[in-house]
């Protein structure tokens, strides 16, 4: 069981909100991640699809290139 701790009102801090902190602007640097062809070949075989080198290329440019394109 967790204490509670009762304080008055005059004993709280209140401070505005900083939207800044939730958009994607602000932490898309933070969050870009180049994805691999090991996990791109893992990813086909769990699911059960046919690949090749040049098929996993082309699929590792065209995703980071989206997830660029969407981030900024």
């Amino acid at each position: 069981m967790k204490k509670v701790e009762v304080v008055s009102a005059n004993e709280v801090e209140v401070k505005p909100l900083d939207l800044r902190q939730f958009i994607v602007d602000d932490v898309q640097n933070r969050t870009v991640k180049s994805v691999s062809k090991r996990e791109i070949r893992e990813m086909a075989e769990a699911l059960g699809l046919s690949y090749d080198d040049s098929k996993i290329s082309f699929a590792k440019k065209l995703m980071n290139a989206y997830m660029k394109k969407e981030i900024k």
